[in-house]
């Protein structure tokens, strides 16, 4: 019953900018902190983003002042908008539901491929 799915993903070039969007369902959303994590080819995977369910953010340092989360809980959904993309910033960013018992939900993971 529970769904998380990504979109936005896709092909850019270094200095542009992409939307990541995650849907959740079957979930009591609003009380769920929730996050944006990647794994680049070769690299562990790591928290990119991550955003409280009382709205209070945290960033890798690699991403600060580039990235940013936020939360919609009207539509259930996630985002983590991406400007100034790195070609470092290429990796596979999977959306990510936490709830303070040990629960995790995770989503398929959506490709995102930064070249020129």
């Amino acid at each position: 019953q529970v769904q998380l799915v990504e979109s936005g993903g896709g092909l850019v070039q270094p200095g542009g900018s992409l939307r990541l969007s995650c849907a959740a369902s079957g979930i009591g959303f609003r009380i769920y902190d929730m996050g944006w994590y990647r794994q680049g080819p070769g690299k562990q995977r790591e928290l990119v983003a991550g955003i409280t369910s009382g709205g209070r953010t945290n960033y890798v340092d690699s991403v600060k002042g580039r990235f940013t989360i936020s939360r919609d809980n009207a539509k259930n959904t996630v985002y983590l908008q991406m400007n100034s993309l790195k070609p470092e910033d290429t990796a596979v960013y999977y959306c990510n539901a936490n709830l303070l018992t040990g629960l995790d939900y995770w989503g398929q993971g959506i490709q995102v491929t930064v070249s020129s």
